[in-house]
Protein backbone atom coordinates (compact mmCIF):
# COMPACT_ATOMS: atom_id res chain seq x y z
CA UNK A 1 0.00 0.00 0.00
CA UNK A 2 3.10 2.23 0.78
CA UNK A 3 3.66 2.00 -3.37
CA UNK A 4 0.41 2.80 -4.02
CA UNK A 5 0.38 5.81 -1.68
CA UNK A 6 3.80 6.86 -3.38
CA UNK A 7 2.75 6.28 -6.93
CA UNK A 8 -0.77 8.46 -6.34
CA UNK A 9 1.47 11.14 -4.77
CA UNK A 10 4.37 11.46 -7.99
CA UNK A 11 0.95 10.90 -10.03
CA UNK A 12 -1.02 14.04 -8.96
CA UNK A 13 2.36 15.77 -8.21
CA UNK A 14 3.12 15.35 -12.21
CA UNK A 15 -0.78 16.62 -13.05
CA UNK A 16 -2.29 13.28 -14.13
CA UNK A 17 -5.57 12.52 -12.49
CA UNK A 18 -6.55 9.21 -10.45
CA UNK A 19 -8.55 6.97 -11.64
CA UNK A 20 -11.75 4.91 -9.74
CA UNK A 21 -9.86 1.60 -9.77
CA UNK A 22 -7.02 3.59 -7.41
CA UNK A 23 -9.30 5.88 -5.32
CA UNK A 24 -10.68 2.24 -4.29
CA UNK A 25 -7.82 0.69 -3.72
CA UNK A 26 -6.82 3.62 -1.50
CA UNK A 27 -9.90 3.61 0.54
CA UNK A 28 -9.28 0.22 1.40
CA UNK A 29 -6.04 0.95 2.44
CA UNK A 30 -4.78 -0.65 6.35
CA UNK A 31 -3.19 2.66 7.12
CA UNK A 32 -6.03 5.64 6.88
CA UNK A 33 -3.21 8.00 8.65
CA UNK A 34 -1.09 7.54 5.56
CA UNK A 35 -3.63 8.22 3.42
CA UNK A 36 -5.00 11.01 5.08
CA UNK A 37 -1.52 12.48 5.76
CA UNK A 38 -0.77 11.98 1.91
CA UNK A 39 -4.05 13.86 1.08
CA UNK A 40 -2.76 17.01 3.30
CA UNK A 41 0.22 17.38 1.39
CA UNK A 42 -1.18 16.89 -2.08
CA UNK A 43 -3.41 20.08 -0.47
CA UNK A 44 -0.25 22.09 0.46
CA UNK A 45 1.28 21.22 -2.27
CA UNK A 46 -1.98 22.44 -4.32
CA UNK A 47 -3.45 24.90 -2.21
CA UNK A 48 -0.60 25.84 -0.13
CA UNK A 49 -1.67 26.88 3.38
CA UNK A 50 -4.25 29.91 1.97
CA UNK A 51 -8.19 28.96 4.12
CA UNK A 52 -11.30 29.97 2.36
CA UNK A 53 -13.56 31.26 5.14
CA UNK A 54 -17.62 31.99 3.77
CA UNK A 55 -20.80 32.15 5.84
CA UNK A 56 -24.24 31.62 4.77
CA UNK A 57 -27.69 33.40 5.91
CA UNK A 58 -31.17 31.97 6.16
CA UNK A 59 -33.00 34.29 4.05
CA UNK A 60 -35.99 32.61 3.51
CA UNK A 61 -36.79 29.33 6.01
CA UNK A 62 -39.32 26.28 5.83
CA UNK A 63 -42.18 25.44 3.72
CA UNK A 64 -40.26 23.49 1.44
CA UNK A 65 -42.16 21.03 -1.18
CA UNK A 66 -39.13 19.10 -1.87
CA UNK A 67 -39.10 15.72 0.21
CA UNK A 68 -34.90 15.78 0.85
CA UNK A 69 -34.75 13.09 3.34
CA UNK A 70 -32.28 14.80 5.20
CA UNK A 71 -34.01 18.42 5.53
CA UNK A 72 -35.57 20.06 8.51
CA UNK A 73 -36.99 22.51 5.65
CA UNK A 74 -39.64 20.07 3.95
CA UNK A 75 -42.78 20.89 4.47
CA UNK A 76 -43.55 16.78 4.18
CA UNK A 77 -41.50 16.89 7.63
CA UNK A 78 -42.94 17.96 11.28
CA UNK A 79 -39.16 19.29 12.32
CA UNK A 80 -40.51 22.40 14.26
CA UNK A 81 -38.00 24.41 11.92
CA UNK A 82 -38.45 28.47 11.96
CA UNK A 83 -40.01 29.35 9.08
CA UNK A 84 -40.21 32.59 7.29
CA UNK A 85 -40.61 33.79 3.49
CA UNK A 86 -37.89 36.68 3.55
CA UNK A 87 -35.04 37.58 6.55
CA UNK A 88 -35.39 41.10 7.31
CA UNK A 89 -33.26 43.55 5.17
CA UNK A 90 -31.31 44.75 8.63
CA UNK A 91 -30.78 41.88 9.84
CA UNK A 92 -29.65 40.32 7.08
CA UNK A 93 -27.14 43.38 6.97
CA UNK A 94 -25.80 42.92 10.61
CA UNK A 95 -25.01 39.46 9.91
CA UNK A 96 -23.11 40.59 6.75
CA UNK A 97 -21.35 43.15 8.52
CA UNK A 98 -20.35 40.77 11.25
CA UNK A 99 -18.65 38.19 8.83
CA UNK A 100 -16.92 41.25 7.01
CA UNK A 101 -15.23 42.14 10.25
CA UNK A 102 -14.34 38.43 11.13
CA UNK A 103 -12.40 38.52 7.65
CA UNK A 104 -15.07 36.30 6.15
CA UNK A 105 -14.79 36.05 2.09
CA UNK A 106 -17.89 35.41 0.60
CA UNK A 107 -21.90 35.04 1.79
CA UNK A 108 -24.45 33.50 0.57
CA UNK A 109 -28.25 34.18 0.64
CA UNK A 110 -29.73 30.44 1.16
CA UNK A 111 -33.08 29.79 0.34
CA UNK A 112 -35.77 26.93 1.03
CA UNK A 113 -37.36 25.45 -1.53
CA UNK A 114 -37.35 23.58 -5.13
CA UNK A 115 -36.92 27.57 -6.55
CA UNK A 116 -37.73 30.87 -5.88
CA UNK A 117 -40.48 33.05 -7.68
CA UNK A 118 -39.09 36.12 -10.05
CA UNK A 119 -40.77 38.44 -7.65
CA UNK A 120 -38.61 37.23 -4.38
CA UNK A 121 -35.61 37.14 -6.46
CA UNK A 122 -36.48 40.75 -7.11
CA UNK A 123 -36.82 41.37 -3.35
CA UNK A 124 -33.42 39.43 -2.67
CA UNK A 125 -31.94 42.01 -4.97
CA UNK A 126 -32.29 45.03 -2.35
CA UNK A 127 -30.61 42.82 0.64
CA UNK A 128 -27.58 42.03 -1.77
CA UNK A 129 -27.32 45.93 -2.97
CA UNK A 130 -27.11 46.37 1.02
CA UNK A 131 -24.55 44.10 1.39
CA UNK A 132 -22.73 44.62 -1.49
CA UNK A 133 -22.25 49.12 -0.55
CA UNK A 134 -21.93 47.90 3.65
CA UNK A 135 -19.02 45.05 3.25
CA UNK A 136 -16.36 44.27 0.92
CA UNK A 137 -17.90 40.24 0.97
CA UNK A 138 -18.32 38.67 -2.32
CA UNK A 139 -21.72 37.10 -2.95
CA UNK A 140 -22.78 34.18 -3.45
CA UNK A 141 -26.14 32.31 -3.48
CA UNK A 142 -28.00 29.54 -3.23
CA UNK A 143 -31.51 29.46 -4.34
CA UNK A 144 -32.60 25.98 -5.87
CA UNK A 145 -33.27 24.98 -9.07
CA UNK A 146 -33.37 28.24 -11.38
CA UNK A 147 -33.58 29.18 -14.88
CA UNK A 148 -31.37 31.02 -16.99
CA UNK A 149 -33.00 33.91 -16.56
CA UNK A 150 -32.73 33.89 -13.00
CA UNK A 151 -29.84 33.00 -12.91
CA UNK A 152 -28.49 35.65 -15.38
CA UNK A 153 -30.68 37.99 -12.95
CA UNK A 154 -28.06 37.19 -9.88
CA UNK A 155 -25.26 38.03 -12.17
CA UNK A 156 -26.36 41.20 -13.11
CA UNK A 157 -26.92 42.01 -9.10
CA UNK A 158 -23.29 40.93 -8.66
CA UNK A 159 -23.31 37.47 -7.28
CA UNK A 160 -20.39 36.38 -8.82
CA UNK A 161 -21.17 32.01 -7.57
CA UNK A 162 -24.01 29.92 -7.76
CA UNK A 163 -24.34 26.87 -4.72
CA UNK A 164 -26.08 23.72 -5.55
CA UNK A 165 -25.46 20.91 -3.53
CA UNK A 166 -25.40 17.67 -5.76
CA UNK A 167 -26.27 16.17 -2.48
CA UNK A 168 -25.02 11.93 -3.42
CA UNK A 169 -23.78 10.72 -6.25
CA UNK A 170 -25.97 10.00 -8.72
CA UNK A 171 -26.67 6.15 -8.39
CA UNK A 172 -27.42 6.74 -4.66
CA UNK A 173 -29.42 10.14 -5.10
CA UNK A 174 -32.77 8.52 -5.80
CA UNK A 175 -32.38 7.52 -1.85
CA UNK A 176 -32.44 11.20 -0.87
CA UNK A 177 -35.15 13.13 -2.82
CA UNK A 178 -37.89 11.78 -5.16
CA UNK A 179 -39.41 14.97 -6.09
CA UNK A 180 -36.38 16.50 -8.28
CA UNK A 181 -33.62 14.49 -9.96
CA UNK A 182 -30.11 14.59 -10.01
CA UNK A 183 -30.39 15.94 -13.49
CA UNK A 184 -32.06 18.50 -12.45
CA UNK A 185 -29.04 20.01 -10.08
CA UNK A 186 -26.71 18.89 -12.94
CA UNK A 187 -28.77 21.39 -15.37
CA UNK A 188 -28.99 24.56 -12.91
CA UNK A 189 -25.07 23.76 -12.69
CA UNK A 190 -24.55 23.64 -16.05
CA UNK A 191 -26.66 26.83 -16.89
CA UNK A 192 -24.61 28.77 -13.62
CA UNK A 193 -21.46 27.89 -15.77
CA UNK A 194 -22.19 29.07 -18.95
CA UNK A 195 -22.95 32.56 -17.60
CA UNK A 196 -19.49 32.38 -16.13
CA UNK A 197 -20.84 32.49 -12.61
CA UNK A 198 -18.02 30.01 -10.45
CA UNK A 199 -20.08 26.88 -8.93
CA UNK A 200 -19.52 26.04 -5.13
CA UNK A 201 -21.78 22.27 -4.97
CA UNK A 202 -20.77 18.63 -2.84
CA UNK A 203 -22.82 16.53 -1.02
CA UNK A 204 -23.94 15.25 2.31
CA UNK A 205 -21.97 12.12 4.03
CA UNK A 206 -23.38 9.66 6.52
CA UNK A 207 -27.22 9.11 4.62
CA UNK A 208 -26.35 5.57 4.35
CA UNK A 209 -24.41 5.64 1.14
CA UNK A 210 -21.08 3.22 0.90
CA UNK A 211 -17.45 4.69 0.58
CA UNK A 212 -18.04 3.86 -3.36
CA UNK A 213 -20.67 6.24 -3.49
CA UNK A 214 -18.80 8.83 -2.14
CA UNK A 215 -15.81 7.99 -4.44
CA UNK A 216 -18.46 8.65 -7.50
CA UNK A 217 -19.66 11.44 -5.87
CA UNK A 218 -15.90 13.28 -5.54
CA UNK A 219 -15.42 11.90 -9.48
CA UNK A 220 -18.72 13.33 -10.60
CA UNK A 221 -17.85 17.02 -9.07
CA UNK A 222 -14.64 16.53 -11.21
CA UNK A 223 -16.34 15.69 -13.99
CA UNK A 224 -18.03 19.16 -13.59
CA UNK A 225 -15.43 21.07 -13.15
CA UNK A 226 -16.31 22.33 -9.78
CA UNK A 227 -13.74 24.09 -7.66
CA UNK A 228 -15.55 24.78 -4.19
CA UNK A 229 -16.79 21.18 -2.59
CA UNK A 230 -18.78 21.40 0.96
CA UNK A 231 -18.98 18.35 2.35
CA UNK A 232 -21.57 18.22 5.03
CA UNK A 233 -21.93 15.52 7.42
CA UNK A 234 -25.61 14.48 8.40
CA UNK A 235 -26.76 16.13 11.71
CA UNK A 236 -29.71 13.18 12.30
CA UNK A 237 -32.67 15.80 13.13
CA UNK A 238 -35.74 14.77 14.36
CA UNK A 239 -38.32 13.93 12.12
CA UNK A 240 -36.98 13.41 8.96
CA UNK A 241 -36.35 10.16 7.29
CA UNK A 242 -32.85 10.31 8.45
CA UNK A 243 -33.30 11.14 12.01
CA UNK A 244 -32.16 6.88 13.21
CA UNK A 245 -29.16 7.07 11.24
CA UNK A 246 -25.79 6.49 13.08
CA UNK A 247 -23.20 8.76 13.15
CA UNK A 248 -19.89 8.28 10.70
CA UNK A 249 -16.81 7.16 13.23
CA UNK A 250 -14.39 9.75 13.11
CA UNK A 251 -11.99 8.21 11.23
CA UNK A 252 -14.20 7.35 8.25
CA UNK A 253 -14.79 11.30 8.06
CA UNK A 254 -11.41 11.75 7.20
CA UNK A 255 -10.42 9.00 4.85
CA UNK A 256 -13.41 10.48 2.75
CA UNK A 257 -12.10 13.82 3.28
CA UNK A 258 -9.15 12.68 2.04
CA UNK A 259 -10.38 10.74 -1.30
CA UNK A 260 -12.36 14.28 -2.17
CA UNK A 261 -8.74 15.30 -1.80
CA UNK A 262 -7.01 13.42 -4.12
CA UNK A 263 -9.52 13.01 -6.74
CA UNK A 264 -9.95 17.09 -6.78
CA UNK A 265 -6.38 18.14 -6.02
CA UNK A 266 -7.24 21.76 -7.41
CA UNK A 267 -10.40 22.62 -5.96
CA UNK A 268 -11.41 23.58 -2.59
CA UNK A 269 -12.43 21.43 -0.29
CA UNK A 270 -14.60 22.98 2.09
CA UNK A 271 -16.21 21.43 6.00
CA UNK A 272 -19.97 22.67 5.81
CA UNK A 273 -22.66 21.54 8.43
CA UNK A 274 -22.39 18.95 10.71
CA UNK A 275 -18.40 19.40 12.26
CA UNK A 276 -19.58 20.45 15.23
CA UNK A 277 -20.96 16.78 15.74
CA UNK A 278 -17.27 16.14 15.83
CA UNK A 279 -16.22 18.04 18.76
CA UNK A 280 -12.21 19.51 18.55
CA UNK A 281 -11.45 16.34 16.68
CA UNK A 282 -13.71 18.43 14.23
CA UNK A 283 -10.31 20.34 13.20
CA UNK A 284 -8.43 16.76 12.20
CA UNK A 285 -10.46 17.57 8.76
CA UNK A 286 -7.71 20.23 8.09
CA UNK A 287 -5.87 17.95 8.39
CA UNK A 288 -7.07 15.34 6.00
CA UNK A 289 -6.92 17.75 3.05
CA UNK A 290 -9.70 20.45 3.58
CA UNK A 291 -9.10 23.65 3.45
CA UNK A 292 -12.03 26.26 3.63
CA UNK A 293 -14.96 25.95 5.88
CA UNK A 294 -18.69 27.67 5.83
CA UNK A 295 -18.32 29.38 9.48
CA UNK A 296 -20.41 30.39 11.72
CA UNK A 297 -24.06 28.82 12.22
CA UNK A 298 -25.85 27.14 9.34
CA UNK A 299 -29.28 26.68 8.07
CA UNK A 300 -30.42 25.21 10.95
CA UNK A 301 -28.11 23.78 12.97
CA UNK A 302 -25.45 25.72 15.56
CA UNK A 303 -21.94 25.75 14.32
CA UNK A 304 -18.61 26.43 16.23
CA UNK A 305 -18.34 30.42 16.83
CA UNK A 306 -16.55 32.41 14.42
CA UNK A 307 -13.47 33.25 17.12
CA UNK A 308 -13.27 29.54 17.99
CA UNK A 309 -13.04 28.65 14.57
CA UNK A 310 -10.10 31.13 13.53
CA UNK A 311 -8.42 30.41 16.51
CA UNK A 312 -8.32 27.00 15.77
CA UNK A 313 -6.98 27.10 12.00
CA UNK A 314 -4.51 29.90 12.41
CA UNK A 315 -2.95 27.33 15.24
CA UNK A 316 -3.38 24.83 11.80
CA UNK A 317 -0.43 27.27 10.16
CA UNK A 318 -3.49 28.79 7.75
CA UNK A 319 -3.62 32.60 6.22
CA UNK A 320 -6.66 33.49 5.21
CA UNK A 321 -7.98 34.37 1.62
CA UNK A 322 -10.62 35.00 -0.81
Amino acid sequence: MQDLLSITYDRLIGGENIDRETALCLSLSADPEALIALADNVRRHFMGNHFHLCSIINARSGNCSEDCRFCAQSARHHTGVERYEQIDSQQALEQAEDNDRHGVHRLSLVTSGRGISDKALGQMEAIYEAIKEKTSLDLCASMGLLSEEQLDQLTKIGVSRYHCNLEACENYFSTVCSTHSYQDKVKTIQHAQQLGMSLCSGGIIGMGESMEDRIALAFELRELDIKSIPINILTPIAGTPFADLPSLPLQEVLVTIALFRLINPGAVIRMAGGRQQLGEDQYRCFTAGANGAIVGNYLTTVGSSLEQDLQQLTALGFTFTG
